[in-house]
């Protein structure tokens, strides 16, 4: 992926890091000091554009890399305390955002039974709903490109998991990215059917593209999966997220497929959202009865976390849902400032 433009001091700081060798580069002390002060200061990690895009950056490393950054710098141990530094940070800012009730019964039909009962209340505005009735082309396109900094890696976050988890629950978590990878396709990779609407409402669908564009709760949602897929002790989390992102997935899809024909755009526009109508709704069911249920079956004391990642993503998506509704109501762009596009 392309570098993206610098928000601040330290993500300043990052990428010229990035722009030496490992071995021979000065600065990640000075990088560490000033994410210190920063996490000191913000008055929310999870809006503060600087740390978002600084630890977007440092995942990156560890999925398509950034153009001039040595490979060496994966698994540099300065630059995983860096991140190490703002991923606590942000994981205790969820925490204590995530609505915590009463936890079922550690069985697998309790488990799915309480995922589906979260994922069915509705407590915000609907995006779907909005793009089905009323947004215009515009706002289409605007919507495609915030959702692009996640779906050009679609299921990437969530595979980490795969080596962490074991029987039923490992089974079906391969049964879902099979679906996610097109089964064998690379056309029917939901990632290649995403890159296919933008082609077909003129936008760039190049990986990484439009990170400048993006806010930083953009950034944070993304952000979210990574710091769970990634961190082996957060395996329920990521878990609980995708079982979350399953539920909520069928429904909404079939409503974005109408927004987008209500204006004229075809089968190459529509494909990827009518993709998930039909694979989702049997998703649903294997992430919650076999993936979630048969985790918290086999270790039981992973089932507050699968709480956590399914509440996390909902509140998430809600904060980022907001945010562009919100945007939108006013009459303006959901994007960065001066990172907006014409239709």
């Amino acid at each position: 992926m392309k570098q993206p433009t610098p928000r601040g001091n330290i993500s300043a700081l990052l990428l010229e890091i990035l722009t030496d060798e490992p071995a021979a580069a000065a600065g990640t002390q000075d990088l560490e000091n000033a994410v210190h002060d920063a996490l000191a200061r913000t008055a929310d990690v999870v809006v503060d554009d600087d740390l978002q895009l600084t630890l977007f950056c440092l995942y990156e490393l560890h999925y398509s890399g950034l153009d001039g950054a040595a490979e060496g710098w994966e698994w540099n141990p300065d630059l995983i305390r860096v991140r190490q530094l703002i991923e606590t940070a942000f994981e205790e800012r969820l925490r204590s955002a995530v609505p915590v009730g009463p936890a079922p019964e550690p069985t697998s039909e309790a488990v799915a039974a309480e995922l589906f009962r979260m994922t069915g209340e509705d407590t915000g505005p609907s995006m779907s709903r909005f793009v089905a009735r009323e947004a215009n082309a515009e706002q289409l396109r605007e919507f495609l490109i915030q959702k692009s900094i996640y779906q050009l890696k679609e299921a990437d976050p969530h595979t980490w998991a795969i080596p962490r988890l074991t029987g039923r629950a490992k089974a079906a978590l391969v049964e879902i990215q099979a679906d996610e990878y097109g089964g064998g396709h690379p056309d029917r990779m939901h990632s290649a059917l995403f890159a296919r609407t933008m082609r077909a409402v003129g936008l760039d669908d190049t990986y990484g593209a439009y990170v400048d564009a993006a806010p930083a709760i953009t950034l944070a949602s993304t952000n979210m999966m990574s710091l769970f897929g990634l961190n082996r002790r957060l395996r329920g989390a990521i878990v609980g997220h995708l079982t979350a992102y399953e539920m909520t997935s069928s429904q909404p899809n079939r409503l974005y497929a109408r927004g987008f024909a209500r204006h004229g755009f075809g089968e190459d526009a529509t494909a990827y959202f009518e993709e998930h109508v039909e694979a989702d709704a049997v998703h649903e069911q294997i992430a919650g009865r076999d993936l979630a249920g048969g985790l918290v079956e086999a270790d039981p004391r992973l089932l507050d976390d699968v709480l956590f990642g399914a509440s996390a993503a909902l509140l998430v998506d809600s904060w980022m849902t907001r945010h562009i509704m919100d945007a939108w109501a006013e009459g303006r762009s959901s994007l960065q400032p001066d990172r907006s596009f014409a239709a």
